[in-house]
């Protein structure tokens, strides 16, 4: 389905403008790329990891970077050559992965010649990118959350349990940590672990401490997937807000207590109003996701986390008309942006590689029939991780799709199992 234009003063990129440098390969940083070469943008991604969707994209050239995390001054060497290899003069900088937005704030301003971005806010968005600051931040300024604590002791988790209302969750500050595991621990790649009981959080605080003690346990806002919510925005330099939406979470991976996997739009302004205020009270400039949910218990929407970058659901905004990613940049430039509101069309945004892995649970769960899941399917539609005018990638990851349904079926009729890692 072909994109509304902008309703903005300025639909195209002009020649000389400066090009865009995506921090972060995954497909979040593709669907970026592509909607700002859409506009005519030149633009190139960097991720330390060349197995990432970006060296496969048609919209722009990937380069292989050091970690700034585990080797920042190579990474620091790296980026200030960059705009000089390229033969370019100052380029901007979005981010599409936390660890790009807490290494760009923390080499702020050694990067400030040779990059431009959210320079006034750089610090605000860093405080945001990690668990162990955000919810007390959320908390200061209005934003309700639930009970949460940061551990890095059996004893500090044995007093969490003493306040808390089970069943609750333990995670770490940075998602990027369980990765570093071994493929063999029961922690990779996992977000989170559900614990029903203090006896249950203790053992599993043992289990994680050995990537790292230090770690999030927080009560579950307790209801169903469908009460989540995101708020998708933007916010100029100036402190306006240039555009802005709601969608909400249809499905999640993994069920429960997951990322969306199906997202569609709402009208919300109460929730729309809650995290416009929260921004503007912490003079937020930038792109950011906010991402929410309805306890069932008393009605409050509160805070599930926050990303303060291009998100994987900030892909749904273009379909409501609301180019999050162009208005940023026209913002960054200096260009004039005339605020964007979303359209109410009614359509569905599916991550598939997400949704395709946790179909089978929602199935066996009795929350998803086989009709309703190929309704969801049904137009108008739009998919985060598939795009036909990027062949190659296209294919590559259409067959890592058949692999990761193929397995999705396998567990739907495997006999249940139990356990308390979600």
């Amino acid at each position: 389905m072909r994109r509304r234009r902008l309703p903005i003063q300025i639909d195209r990129a002009q020649p000389g403008w400066p090009a865009v440098l995506v921090a972060g390969g995954f497909f979040t940083g593709v669907v970026l790329m592509r909607e700002l070469s859409r506009r005519g943008v030149q633009v190139f991604c960097v991720d330390p990891n060349p197995a990432q969707p970006a060296f496969r994209s048609r919209y722009g050239r990937a380069f292989q970077c050091p970690n700034p995390d585990s080797d920042p001054d190579a990474w620091i060497r790296f980026m200030l050559d960059l705009p000089g290899r390229l033969g370019l003069g100052p380029m901007v900088v979005i981010s599409s992965s936390d660890m790009f937005v807490t290494a760009i704030a923390r080499h702020a301003a050694q990067l400030q010649g040779s990059f431009l971005f959210c320079r006034a806010s750089i610090g605000t968005q860093a405080l945001l990118a990690t668990k162990q600051r955000q919810y007390g931040f959320a908390a200061t300024h209005g934003l309700p959350v639930p009970l949460t604590r940061f551990v890095s002791s059996l004893a500090e988790v044995e007093d969490f349990t003493r306040q808390a209302r089970f069943p609750c969750l333990l995670k770490p500050l940075h998602f990027r940590e369980w990765r570093a595991l071994p493929p063999t621990h029961p922690l990779f790649e996992k977000k989170l672990i559900v614990s029903q009981d203090p006896a249950g959080m203790l053992e599993s605080y043992r289990l994680a401490a050995e990537a790292s003690p230090e770690l999030v346990v927080q009560e579950i806002i307790e209801g169903p997937d469908t009460n989540k919510l995101c708020y998708l925005s933007c916010y100029g330099q100036d402190g306006r807000r240039l555009g802005w939406g709601v969608v909400r979470q249809v499905r999640t991976d993994p069920i429960y207590f997951g990322s969306a996997s199906v997202v569609e739009p709402v009208d919300d302004p109460a929730t729309a109003a809650l995290c416009d205020n929260f921004l503007r009270s912490v003079d937020y400039a930038g792109v950011c996701e906010i991402e929410l949910k309805r306890d069932t218990r008393d009605g409050v929407v509160k805070l599930i986390e926050a990303n303060p970058r291009y998100s994987l659901t900030s892909d749904a905004a273009p379909y409501m008309g609301v180019e999050l990613g162009w208005l940023h940049y026209l913002d960054l430039i200096g260009q004039p942006v005339e605020p964007v509101n979303p359209n109410k069309n009614f359509f569905r945004h599916i991550a598939l590689f997400r949704d395709f892995a946790c179909a089978a649970s929602y199935l066996r769960e009795g929350l998803l029939d086989w009709n309703g899941l190929i309704d969801s399917y049904r137009q108008p539609r739009h998919f985060f991780d598939i795009d036909t005018q990027d062949r190659s990638l296209a294919l590559r990851h259409g067959l890592r799709l058949m692999r990761i349904l193929a397995a999705s079926i396998v567990r739907y009729f495997l006999p249940r199992s139990g356990g308390s890692i979600n």
